[in-house]
């Protein structure tokens, strides 16, 4: 019995426990900053489940969709933190 056939479930079972969690700061988050920080994190974790997911089902198309998370959620939150301090995302 190989340890990547507890190791994975487990893994997406605490990562998909971590977007909820996240959800509700995003949600609820007393101010702006606490929900960018949310959506930050929220990016951070669905990037890391396709890789798991991409490791479980032995597909390249779930690594390649986590690039594109990470690209994708890398210009957002570097847009929300731009508006957010300056009150204006393009110059």
């Amino acid at each position: 019995m190989s340890i990547l056939s507890w190791a994975l479930p487990a893994a997406l079972a605490m990562l998909a426990l971590a977007m909820v969690l996240t959800l509700v700061r995003l949600l609820r988050g007393p101010a702006a900053q606490d929900r960018v920080l949310a959506l930050d994190c929220m990016y951070l974790n669905g990037m890391l489940l396709m890789l798991v997911l991409g490791m479980q089902f032995a597909s390249a198309h779930y690594f390649e969709a986590a690039l594109l998370v990470a690209l994708f959620g890398f210009v957002g939150s570097t847009a929300m933190a731009k508006f957010l301090l300056r009150g204006e995302v393009i110059e």
